[in-house]
């Protein structure tokens, strides 16, 4: 599977599915993340996790693309989410938000009923659409990032 570029299809959010990631997207996603993140994943990290069963990742498709992913890491009833990334060229097509929709889903059904993430404190865009979803900050993680370091919010779905 091959990550979309700004040469994909336009196409819109009704054309976007969403399924569970598999060994053979890890290449694809790893492209996918190191376009819209300075901290990306290895193709390696990826297929580590996909063997994880605590582990859930799923990849939004347009036209045979992969232009979005997401995963959770579960530990008992709570989950950790991670990796939420959407190609540049398909941002502000509400991709993101029925991806985490639906990760969320997959971890309710996985018993599932508290959810986590941190943020980059200085991403308004993903901190408004966590707000929207019903999370809440309820930390900060001093310099949690690097390249350029930066703070990162605790957020909470409960």
């Amino acid at each position: 599977m091959r990550a979309a570029g700004s040469s994909a299809s336009d196409g819109d959010q009704q054309e976007v599915t969403f399924r569970r990631m598999q060994p053979p997207d890890a290449a694809a996603v790893a492209a996918l993340e190191e376009a819209c993140s300075r901290e990306a994943w290895s193709v390696k990290a990826y297929l580590d996790a996909l063997a994880n069963e605590n582990a859930c990742y799923l990849v939004a498709e347009l036209d045979g693309c992969i232009v979005g992913c997401c995963g959770l890491w579960q530990s008992f009833s709570d989950a950790d989410i991670c990796n939420v990334a959407v190609h540049p060229a398909h941002r502000r097509r509400h991709v993101a938000k029925r991806m985490l929709t639906a990760l969320m889903e997959e971890g309710k059904k996985r018993g599932v009923a508290f959810f986590t993430l941190e943020v980059r404190k200085g991403n308004d865009a993903a901190v408004r659409l966590y707000e929207k979803l019903g999370f809440v900050t309820e930390g900060v993680r001093r310099r949690f990032y690097q390249n350029p370091p930066e703070d990162a919010l605790i957020m909470w779905k409960r």
